[in-house]
């Protein structure tokens, strides 16, 4: 009797295998392929590898590249490209010592547009003490830093449609 115990669940488990198999491969999103196309097994690619896709900046590449050129010479923090965010350090002016910039611009749209970005500027000053002390920043000078992005925006867009 083991024997047939055994035939019988010999057939039991190579029907739950195909099943399983059959499974898989309805789970194939691009359809059954072969391995004339380069399909191999269980359509796993073994000759051929699908065209890899280039990675692309989040937001408008003239916007990018003009506030990067723009606030070039205040030190980096962080820049992200697919966040549309670039966050300066903290930058001290050399003829005026007891104060100090910090900016943030915020890129809103992938089109350019003068509503497509946002600056804040931070300012604090040095105190009798030696420590620095946040102190409110002219509203000019963020729309000043908007301004030069969005200028230096044209102008990048302009010289690369000319040629």
């Amino acid at each position: 009797m083991p024997f047939v115990r055994g035939v019988w669940m010999r057939g039991v488990a190579a029907g739950v295998l195909a099943l399983s198999l059959s499974a898989l491969a309805a789970c194939s999103s691009s359809g059954p392929k072969t391995q004339s196309d380069g399909g191999g097994l269980f359509g796993l690619g073994r000759g051929k590898s699908a065209p890899a896709e280039q990675p692309t900046i989040g937001v408008n590449g003239y916007l990018w590249r003009a506030t990067l050129d723009t606030l070039a010479f205040m030190p980096l923090a962080s820049a992200d490209p697919y966040g549309g965010v670039v966050i300066t350090d903290w930058y001290v002016n050399p003829e005026k010592a007891d104060e100090r910039f910090k900016c943030t611009v915020y890129i809103l749209d992938a089109r350019l547009r003068a509503d497509g970005l946002n600056v804040a500027v931070f300012k604090q000053t040095r105190d009798a003490s030696g420590t620095w002390v946040d102190a409110p920043s002219a509203g000019q000078t963020e729309t000043d830093i908007e301004n030069a992005i969005l200028t230096k925006a044209r102008q990048l867009k302009l010289s690369n449609i000319r040629g």
